[in-house]
């Protein structure tokens, strides 16, 4: 009799377990991240090009925010500072490149527009129009014969731009921090010789 009373007993435990296992995966991911992984400068035929590689994870409100059709801007802050030795650094070249990332409902395609270049891509998932925008390569920095020699410092930093939602919802996202998806500057060497 006290094996059939523990068989339910070890049941409603799994079961409660694994109810309370359920929300907690869920608020994992509530929380969206901006993060640049790499980044590196080359130069090429006497242009210095950008590479790197960017995490971006959107929070469940942005997520329906872009089912229900509403544009999310992801915008590239890239900045190049030249470092000096007796005086504050000056700051040569600022530059900012801009993603519009849209769901269109009946196709049920996700669109990435390049909104300085105006190109466009469709992806089939929200995973693979992120892992694209994620893959920096190529983006012009700045043509070399534009620098004096000397040390020089690449920042680049990712955000999600609320600036151009509708009032109701830019009103929304300035109350909720789970909207302010701003990655850390990151930031390497470059040398002009």
């Amino acid at each position: 009799m006290r094996k059939l009373v523990q068989a339910p007993r070890l049941l409603l435990g799994l079961v409660l377990v694994a109810g309370c296992a359920l929300p907690c995966a869920q608020a994992q991911d509530v929380s969206g991240r901006f993060e640049i992984r790499s980044a590196r400068a080359t130069l090429k035929d006497g242009v210095y090009f950008l590479d790197g590689r960017a995490e971006y994870r959107l929070p469940s409100a942005a997520r329906e925010a872009l089912a229900s059709g509403v544009p999310l801007t992801i915008a590239l802050d890239i900045e190049l500072i030249r470092k000096r030795r007796f005086l504050p650094d000056a700051t040569e070249a600022e530059l900012q490149q801009t993603y519009e990332l849209r769901y269109h409902a009946v196709s049920q395609r996700y669109i990435v527009a390049n909104l300085n270049s105006g190109d466009r891509l469709t992806f089939a998932t929200l995973f693979s129009a992120l892992n694209y925008l994620g893959r920096l390569a190529d983006l012009p920095l700045i043509d070399a014969g534009l620098l004096q020699p000397g040390n020089y410092e690449v920042g680049i930093k990712a955000s999600l731009d609320t600036g151009d939602f509708p009032g109701p919802l830019r009103l929304l996202t300035f109350w909720r921090s789970d909207w302010e998806l701003e990655s850390e500057w990151y930031r390497w060497p470059l040398q002009k010789e």
